[in-house]
């Protein structure tokens, strides 16, 4: 029965699959052409599904990588399962999506945060940071703020650039989120002139610290 659902649903994938989507997934590094709308509605239809998931993970193919994270049960997974899945995850979006969907809910969060940002993979430690920046925002209890600016400050410039834009975004939310450490932050962003220079969309905030921390400051203030 399992592997009927298993063969079904890889069925069902290949039929969403667009050339076109493919091509634009492609640039941002991700091997998949399924439109992420049709996606979450299969998962909808699927519900939650642990074993399913498991299985659809194993298949090592991005688009049910996708459906699995978006069908398991979070909590469901021990903290070794996590670290192995975050090390398999090839492509953005899927890492992404582990972290913020899956890992971001479980129990062993903060474990894996701490050892993930000291570990040597600059992508395994992007989602350590990835993990900091939620706890900069919702839980900051505990966390020391000055000696995260201080390894940004020391270190963003030079990092590879799905680490350096984590750190980016972790130093953008100790800016918004704490006033006391708001001048440094803004200071730091100033100086290393990380991303400055990316292409903003109209409508758009960049995600260059100083005008990203700026922009959110000023919108919470006009509320």
């Amino acid at each position: 029965m399992a592997e009927t659902a298993l063969a079904q649903v890889m069925a069902e994938l290949a039929e969403l699959e667009d050339p076109k989507t493919r091509e634009v997934n492609e640039r941002h590094g991700d091997d998949h052409g399924v439109n992420l709308s049709k996606l979450r509605a299969l998962a909808k239809r699927l519900k939650t599904q642990q074993e399913l998931a498991g299985q659809l993970w194993k298949t090592d193919d991005t688009a049910a990588r996708l459906l699995a994270i978006l069908i398991c049960r979070p909590k469901a997974f021990e903290r070794d399962e996590l670290d192995a899945m975050l090390r398999e995850a090839r492509t953005p979006k899927v890492h992404d999506w582990l972290v913020n969907y899956v890992v971001k809910k479980n129990p062993h969060s903060e474990e894996l945060r701490l050892a993930w940002s000291a570990d040597p993979d600059p992508v395994v430690a992007s989602a350590g940071w990835a993990l900091t920046t939620e706890r900069v925002a919702k839980k900051p209890d505990g966390l020391d703020l000055t000696a995260l600016l201080d390894v940004i400050e020391a270190e963003m410039k030079d990092a590879p650039a799905r680490l350096q834009w984590a750190m980016n975004h972790c130093l953008a939310q100790i800016g918004i989120e704490h006033a006391e450490h708001r001048t440094r932050a803004i200071d730091i962003g100033e100086r290393l002139e990380v991303l400055k220079d990316y292409p903003t969309p109209p409508g758009c905030t960049s995600p260059f610290a100083p005008i990203w921390i700026n922009e959110m400051v000023r919108r919470q203030h006009a509320e």
